[in-house]
């Protein structure tokens, strides 16, 4: 299996849970684990006004830049961003207008996907934001592997059935944060395996 764990993080919050994603993937045997971040589109005056986005900026900027290639190679895909205005980040959205070329050749067909997000507040369009990707996701004829109410870790940490959502910054995500998105990345990972399985 080939797992893409693909984020946007402006602050730091969803490197984090992009972290924790790539950390529960990797303890799956025999697959493949690539760690990307979406290319930062935003003019450097803007990055340069918010100290925390300059500096979240700076400490990962290194970090590999996902590619078309990186979608083609995955049998699973999870992506990590935060909302905006309920919608997904620019850059992200800048990120899946490229994917003209793969779609067209259907190969992004049947590519298991599920995403998670974060906002300043517990209503501040976590939801929106989810299924707004899940709409691109369904264009590419991919698989959603949302998780639904299949953990109890759901209900103690005030997620959503459609995937990991963070209130607040970095500081609010502990450990029944870190047991959710494992569970979410596992449930992932186990339909990608019944979907490869079944294809072959």
């Amino acid at each position: 299996m080939n797992i893409a764990i693909i984020y946007y993080s402006a602050t730091g919050t969803n490197h984090k849970m992009a972290k924790w994603a790539y950390e529960a993937a990797k303890s799956q045997e025999n697959h493949e684990v690539r760690f990307r971040r979406v290319r930062e589109t935003a003019p450097q005056e803007a990055i340069d006004s918010n100290e925390e986005w300059k500096k979240h900026h700076q400490a990962t900027h290194d970090i590999e830049i996902a590619e078309l290639d990186d979608l083609d190679w995955a049998d699973a895909i999870i992506f990590s961003f935060p909302t905006r205005y309920g919608n997904l980040p620019s850059q992200v959205q800048a990120f899946l207008d490229t994917t003209g070329g793969l779609w067209s050749q259907g190969k992004l067909v049947n590519k298991v996907v599920t995403g998670m997000t974060s906002a300043q507040n517990a209503h501040g369009g976590q939801e929106t934001t989810l299924l707004s990707l899940y709409k691109s996701m369904y264009h590419w004829g991919a698989i959603v592997a949302a998780p639904g109410y299949t953990s109890q870790e759901l209900f103690k940490t005030g997620g959503n059935p459609y995937g990991f959502s963070s209130n607040g910054g970095v500081d609010n995500l502990d450990e029944k944060a870190n047991t959710s998105i494992s569970h979410q990345v596992k449930r992932t990972i186990k339909i990608a395996e019944s979907i490869k399985k079944g294809m072959n």
